[in-house]
């Protein structure tokens, strides 16, 4: 991890941060578009199993990293309901349902 020198050196970093994330949670959505080809109903859609998976994994990630697994919990959360959301609109629009 960097060390920063003056606050506007972190502010710095922080935004350099933010774009990578913004930048990943893109990459994030439009797989999330192309995975609704693959699915033949909206319970595959909604995969409780898969998300229940991936916040068991965010978690303990979040742990090893010494950050509020909580925090982690709620920002999937709502980046996960709203990506179901967009899958379940991309599969409606492919005329699967």
């Amino acid at each position: 991890m960097k060390k920063c020198n003056s606050l506007q050196e972190v502010r710095d970093e922080i935004d350099t941060i933010d774009t990578k994330l913004v930048d990943l949670i893109s990459e994030r959505s439009h797989l999330i578009r192309q995975a609704a080809a693959f699915k033949n109903s909206v319970d595959e859609v909604k995969a409780e199993d898969r998300i229940d998976d991936i916040m068991q994994r965010v978690r303990k990630r979040a742990i090893e990293l010494n950050i509020n697994p909580n925090m982690i919990s709620e920002l999937f959360t709502i980046m996960i309901d709203e990506m179901v959301e967009t899958e379940i609109s991309e599969f409606r629009n492919d005329g699967k349902f």
